[in-house]
């Protein structure tokens, strides 16, 4: 293959009196004059108004290396110093050549130039616009006789380099491992995912979308990511972290885009809101499906923009920002249903990742319970730990069909915790494992009864699927009082309890018929 270098003229190092020349060492040329390399094209680029000093320099190459053709590129530095421009120039440089890999080997010189030029000469080589390898050559020591000096080749895929692939890799697992707290995952799918958002953390500063159920450690999470970014120094501001379920109007707007005194009835100082709050760090939106649709107007300009009007306010705030959102919804349906914005949801589902759920990760359960009673003896100060008979009991089941995990981690942690402390010295035994079993079957099965029951009875009345939360959080609690009574006067005594004694003549089961008629329903379609 034909070898090709691309260099800078030296304007101070490859000048020299016309008469005394060979008497300097200039490294443009000395650069053809060693004999464990030669080229078979030398492209030398230099600044115009340097034309007659690279015209020698190109004549002194082909004197000492006859066979190598030299061409003059002449580019253009509107200030030699300013590493924008030098970048700029330099990459046009690199778009602009019609590189052949196939056929010819490249070279890159960094021995001339300014500091500027040079790093941004590496910095292309790096990204591989120049897909080449670096020359460095190096002056002659005084106590040796050598009068072309030193010369050595760098080749940048660190694949050949042994030691610093070794360091990278090192790097690279303990990104993953913090991510994942330290726990030794084996769910080789969990691994992978937990491998591209590693990637996307260090290097996007685009919004990321975690999405999964609840429990699931997407706070955990996105917490996490803001502490391998700030380890990183990619980012300098805090971790700000707000659940969007806990918002309702004003409310919502004072929260994320802060407020002016006065701007709504209790304002009655100015507040910053989180997202100047989280300016330079992440901001951690959880539940974003339950934004309101105004709100999502506002956090759509802020990503976009990064300016956002605070409420009451005419004076534009900015705020540079990273967004984590975090979701248990169906966003899509969302979207379909007119409930969230497609805008905004084209805009945060740049990076997308599915959380599994803790029945998804079975391999992945031991090393969660080790993890989880590593927090709760951190936390209580008290050191337990599971015998080998109830931890082989405690896995048994946590693996089997009878585990459902409703609220995956959150349950794990709840049944460490409980028999953490309910163990003697420390020691979880089997019979405290037992009991523990019996505890989560019972809340899994109750609250599996409760919440299928009603959502196949709202399922099926396809009417009542279309409620608003507020009304159908309502409706469920009327329902199962209305289940739970031997007669309508009973489920009407209990529900207006305190309200009847107001009452000069009550009539309960009256008021209960034409609360259920708001809904088409009736006593008997509740039994």
């Amino acid at each position: 293959m034909k070898k090709v270098l691309i260099n800078l003229l030296g304007i101070e190092l490859d000048s020299s009196a016309d008469t005394c020349r060979w008497a300097k060492w200039r490294p443009s040329v000395a650069i053809c004059q060693h004999r464990e390399i030669s080229f078979d094209r030398y492209h030398l680029i230099y600044q115009k108004g340097f034309k007659e000093l690279a015209e020698t320099v190109k004549k002194d190459i082909q004197f000492v290396s006859p066979k190598t053709e030299v061409i003059l590129n002449p580019i253009v530095f509107k200030a030699p110093w300013d590493f924008e421009d030098v970048y700029q120039q330099l990459f046009q440089y690199t778009r602009s050549f019609n590189f052949d890999t196939d056929n010819e080997e490249y070279y890159i010189g960094i021995k001339t130039g300014t500091h500027v030029a040079r790093i941004c000469m590496f910095l292309l080589a790096e990204s591989h616009h120049f897909p080449a390898k670096l020359i460095q050559i190096s002056k002659p020591d005084k106590s040796q006789f050598n009068p072309i000096g030193f010369c050595s080749i760098i080749d940048l895929d660190l694949s050949k380099y042994d030691s610093i692939a070794m360091r990278f890799r090192k790097d690279k697992y303990d990104d993953l491992s913090f991510l994942k707290s330290g726990i030794k995952t084996k769910s080789k799918s969990f691994n992978k995912l937990i491998e591209m958002i590693e990637r996307v953390a260090i290097n996007s500063p685009e919004p990321i979308l975690l999405m999964g159920p609840t429990g699931a450690g997407k706070s955990q999470l996105a917490r996490r990511i803001f502490e391998l970014k700030k380890l990183q120094r990619k980012i300098s501001g805090k971790f700000v972290e707000l659940n969007c379920a806990t918002l309702r109007g004003d409310s919502a707007m004072s929260s994320l885009f802060g407020h002016k005194k006065g701007s709504f009835t209790g304002a009655l100082n100015d507040r910053e809101g989180l997202i100047k709050t989280a300016d330079n760090g992440i901001l951690f939106l959880d539940e974003i499906g339950e934004l309101g649709i105004d709100e999502q107007t506002m956090l759509l300009r802020a990503i976009e923009e990064k300016k956002y009007f605070p409420l009451g306010s005419d004076k534009e705030i900015t705020s540079s920002f990273q967004l984590i959102c975090g979701t248990n919804r169906d966003l899509k349906k969302n979207v379909a249903d007119g409930k969230f914005r497609d805008d905004l949801f084209a805009r945060i589902n740049l990076w997308t990742f599915t959380m599994p759920s803790l029945k998804e990760r079975a391999e992945d359960i031991e090393p969660n319970i080790d993890y989880e009673i590593d927090r709760f003896s951190e936390k209580y100060n008290q050191k337990i730990s599971l015998n080998k008979e109830a931890k082989a009991m405690f896995l048994e089941f946590a693996v089997s069909n009878e585990a459902i995990w409703t609220s995956n981690f959150r349950d794990l942690n709840a049944a460490i915790t409980r028999m953490g402390t309910l163990s003697d010295s420390g020691r979880i035994t089997v019979d405290v494992v037992k009991n523990e079993i019996e505890r989560l079957k019972c809340i899994w099965n109750v609250g599996r009864q409760k919440d299928s029951d009603l959502d196949g009875f709202f399922s099926i009345r396809k009417e009542l699927a279309e409620l608003d939360l507020f009304d159908r959080l309502q409706l469920e609690q009327v329902i199962k009082v209305c289940r739970s009574s031997k007669s309508i006067a009973d489920a009407g005594r209990k529900l207006f309890s305190s309200s009847r004694e107001s009452k000069k003549h009550t009539n309960d089961s009256d008021r209960l018929r034409k609360y259920l008629l708001r809904f088409s329903l009736s006593w008997t379609d509740l039994q």
